[in-house]
């Protein structure tokens, strides 16, 4: 059997023409027509039971017959539902739980068929860092069966699998990283732009949508339900996972040559100040000092153009009102940090919880950083730290496998000299080692920010795959 045999068994329809994406299109476009019709026809609370089940069955669909487009729709589920669900609420009245919130779960769970399809071969791709981190999930999840209710163990455990079941699914698919890549360019140039523009809006004029959500809530770190007064959040859950995806965004901006990446651009970084996410403003600058110190003269040159015209285009817009004094007040904290009350919370919450997590061998599970207040509500225990979270849920047992293979990913992409002619894995690997380096400061292995993590870290070890089959191909012949 040829290798373009093996190829379309393995991987069918990967190459499909825009007429015989119609199809695809179709049923997205249906899903859309029937959310809005539900938001805004006042059938919210019938919605909230339909839509997670229509998304998985277009994602079904998505997923066997039109795979890169599959990638793109997972993408955007995440991106929009918190956005969906405050529309909903605000249309048809609050509840909490809202069930709506399960889609992008649901969605992503369909990799786990990739996984018990690849994983007797996964090892010799070099899948081993993926296999270990899922089967530390596992291990936490089975931890938590003992100690807590089932339905805190489940839901918590939807958190960390799917992240890691994304990445591992585009790393198996590493045959067709050209188009993923190209797939996840487009959907990041537009989703920058989008949730950017978004974001902007939302600081300027407060929605009522976002004002109502803010108001049930009553979560003051996200600002005041007033126009001028949100700490932006976007279509997102809240401002530090819409900052770590904005952050991918922007990084991965650089390896666009899309038309579109200025505008992109100026809302991006706009909105991605305006979360005021410390954290995250520190791994956009360490993602970028990766992609500069790694790429070729030439495309660091273009590279810097590139930097240059974003800085003309963004720089006047920051430094006017309404945007500069609060921009610019957040900034000044860096420079007298120990007397910033954030800096001082998480120094408490590390300094209360650090040795315990030490001590804990085994963990106390997944599920055992939630718990449920007086009123029965399921509400997280706030850790503020990828590592104390890591350490509570896993334990040393699951913790090391599990944190070991991030790293042993990030060494793995980093040997390779990939990166410096091909610009989207030189930005891969950067947003994979940005995320990691917040992981001291916020849980950033789960939900969105997780997708983003181990989405990026497999695409790194697709493009590293990819390019070496191309180089053994060429060697060949």
């Amino acid at each position: 059997m040829t290798y373009r045999e093996n190829l379309s068994q393995d991987f069918p329809n990967q190459n499909v023409s825009p007429q015989q994406q119609s199809l695809a299109w179709l049923a997205i476009g249906g899903l859309i027509f029937l959310t809005v019709a539900g938001i805004f026809g006042g059938a919210g609370g019938l919605l909230r039971q339909i839509f997670p089940v229509a998304s998985f069955i277009v994602g079904v669909f998505l997923y066997a017959r039109y795979p890169t487009l599959y990638l793109g729709y997972t993408w955007w589920i995440w991106f929009l539902i918190a956005l969906i669900r405050r529309l909903i609420d605000f249309k048809s009245g609050w509840v909490e739980p809202s069930p709506i919130l399960v889609t992008p779960f649901l969605v992503t769970l369909i990799t786990f068929y990739t996984f018990i399809r690849q994983l007797p071969k996964s090892y010799r791709m070099g899948g081993l860092p993926f296999i270990l981190a899922i089967f530390s999930v596992i291990y936490g999840f089975l931890i938590g069966l003992v100690h807590f209710p089932p339905i805190v163990v489940v839901r918590t455990m939807l958190d960390w699998l799917t992240p890691v079941l994304f990445g591992f699914h585009i790393f198996v698919n590493w045959r067709n990283y050209p188009s993923m890549r190209e797939n996840t360019k487009t959907v990041f140039v537009w989703g920058v732009l989008l949730t950017g523009g978004y974001g902007v809006v939302q600081y300027l004029i407060a929605p009522e949508w976002d004002r109502f959500w803010l108001i049930k809530t009553k979560l003051t770190t996200f600002g005041t339900p007033e126009p001028l007064g949100i700490r932006v959040w976007s279509t997102m859950h809240s401002p530090g996972p819409f900052a770590a995806v904005m952050m991918a965004g922007l990084i991965l901006l650089f390896s666009s040559q899309s038309p579109m990446r200025i505008p992109a651009s100026i809302a991006g970084y706009l909105s991605f100040l305006l979360s005021m996410a410390r954290a995250a403003w520190g791994g956009w600058l360490i993602g970028l000092i990766s992609m500069l110190s790694s790429l070729k003269p030439k495309l660091q040159k273009r590279l810097m153009v590139t930097i240059l015209v974003m800085v003309i285009a963004i720089v006047p817009l920051v430094t006017i009102e309404p945007f500069a004094t609060v921009i610019n007040k957040r900034f000044e904290s860096f420079s007298n940090i120990e007397k910033d009350q954030s800096y001082q919370d998480r120094s408490a919450n590390y300094n209360r919880n650090i040795n315990l997590a030490l001590t804990n061998v085994l963990g106390n599970g997944i599920g055992g950083t939630w718990t449920v207040d007086s009123n029965g509500k399921l509400v997280p225990i706030v850790l503020d730290s990828g590592v104390l979270d890591t350490l509570f849920s896993l334990g040393w047992l699951g913790g090391i496998p599990y944190i070991g293979g991030l790293f042993l990913i990030l060494y793995t992409v980093y040997q390779s000299s990939v990166a410096k002619s091909d610009p989207f894995a030189n930005a891969a690997r950067s947003i994979g080692l940005a995320i990691v380096f917040q992981l001291i400061f916020s849980s950033l292995m789960t939900s969105v920010p997780g997708v983003v993590l181990w989405g990026f870290l497999g695409f790194a070890m697709a493009a590293k795959k990819y390019h070496q089959h191309q180089q053994n191909s060429i060697h060949r012949f």
